[in-house]
């Protein structure tokens, strides 16, 4: 199959590709659900998780973004947003941000990561932030899921890996994620977990998101 995630990447085309693509996976979500947003930066997926009245959880670990995301949810009681990271284990870890970051940080947010290995972002400028086991997040909830969305900047295939391991994928009707496999020490990781995706015929799983 074509990648054709590049298309997202148009300023005006992309976001309106992407809503067209996905217009069904979020039809479907409705109240008495949960729908999981990892990575909200500054809440455009959130608050289309939202109008479906669904419970929307909303993890953005950059600070910056974090204070635009909750001022674009307030007007939603059912979204809960949660200024911390995720991955495949609880702790407190550094969140590096991009090497432009200072000269707009709300633009430049989408580009902060746990990844210290990560393509031009400044390692000398970071800030400690709260990790959250996300497996452990979604054992503990007791509602059903309708949608998680990854795109958590190089976090993806650990997360995604854990959840597969854990059988937690079979609670979530759809998981869209965003894969990184431009950065090159991630390429190998990401090529493994598609194989594995597909050997295990998992059909709830879009590496596609971008």
């Amino acid at each position: 199959m074509v990648n054709k995630k590049w298309l997202y990447d148009f300023p005006k085309i992309g976001p309106y590709l992407r809503k067209l693509k996905y217009k069904k996976t979020f039809e479907l979500l409705e109240s008495g659900e949960v729908a999981i947003d990892c990575g909200a930066n500054v809440g455009k997926v959130t608050r289309s998780m939202a109008v479906s009245r669904a419970t929307v959880y909303a993890f953005e670990p950059d600070p910056n973004a974090f204070k635009l995301l909750v001022e674009n949810a307030k007007e939603f009681s059912n979204v809960i947003c949660l200024n911390k990271a995720v991955s495949d284990h609880n702790g407190v870890e550094k969140i590096y941000f991009k090497n432009k970051y200072e000269e707009d940080p709300a633009k430049w947010s989408t580009g902060s990561t746990l990844l210290k290995d990560k393509p031009d972002i400044n390692t000398e400028h970071f800030k400690e932030c709260e990790v959250v086991d996300l497996a452990e997040f979604i054992e503990n909830l007791n509602k059903p899921i309708g949608l998680l969305k990854l795109d958590i900047e190089g976090e993806e295939v650990k997360v995604l890996n854990k959840l597969i391991d854990l059988d937690l994928y079979k609670r979530i009707r759809n998981i869209v994620a965003e894969t990184h496999e431009r950065f090159p020490t991630l390429r190998k990781q990401t090529e493994e977990l598609k194989r594995r995706i597909r050997s295990k015929g998992i059909k709830n799983i879009d590496l596609e998101w971008a």
